[in-house]
């Protein structure tokens, strides 16, 4: 799943929705550095991670891409989760999607001095593009995933993912309100035994 996804799946605890949205920048015994509960949200976010990855759905929404974009599929289909969820917000969540972007940008924005510097930076650049609110449309996830071609050494393609986006909608849509309640129930679970 994509930053969306990870922040929405943290609840209200701020310490673990920070935790889940710094968890690829912090390596090693970096984890160290944070509180549990962050660091708890660093666990949770590879949880999620290995989850998704392993489910047969997602290997489905995959398996369209792979001719084309090889093991970019994988971050692809996150990001094409994260338009469905952001799309249909309001089958999720009682806050608009508006205000729970900006809530979540000024949350962050209180604590950014202890995110790792990358982070500060793409954060940075998320809340200037407002990436979270753009989600919904097929122009915001055009744009990010141009972002992400453009940060990858190899010519990845991602650019152009939106193609198969548009031709195979209603089949990756499936997939994804499929599957996000099925990863909603494991992750309350392991929220429980983290906490």
């Amino acid at each position: 799943m994509n930053y969306l996804a990870h922040i929405y799946l943290s609840g209200n605890n701020t310490e673990l929705m920070i935790g889940n949205f710094i968890a690829d920048a912090v390596k090693g015994k970096a984890i160290e550095n944070y509180s549990i509960e962050i660091q708890n949200g660093i666990k949770l976010h590879h949880s999620i991670d290995s989850y998704t990855d392993t489910h047969e759905i997602v290997k489905k929404s995959k398996k369209r891409l792979w001719a084309k974009y090889r093991h970019f599929s994988s971050v692809i289909v996150d990001i094409f989760y994260d338009h469905f969820l952001a799309k249909n917000w309001n089958s999720y969540h009682s806050m608009e999607l508006e205000m729970f972007t900006n809530s979540t940008y000024n949350t962050f924005s209180e604590k950014l001095d202890i995110f790792p510097d990358k982070m500060q930076f793409f954060f940075t650049h998320m809340v200037e593009n407002n990436w979270l609110y753009n989600y919904q449309f097929i122009e915001g996830i055009e744009t990010v995933m141009g972002g992400m071609a453009r940060r990858t050494n190899f010519d990845s393609g991602m650019e152009h993912s939106t193609e198969e986006l548009i031709k195979y909608y209603e089949e990756f849509e499936h997939e994804f309100e499929s599957f996000f309640p099925l990863l909603k129930q494991f992750t309350d679970s392991k929220i429980a035994v983290l906490l």
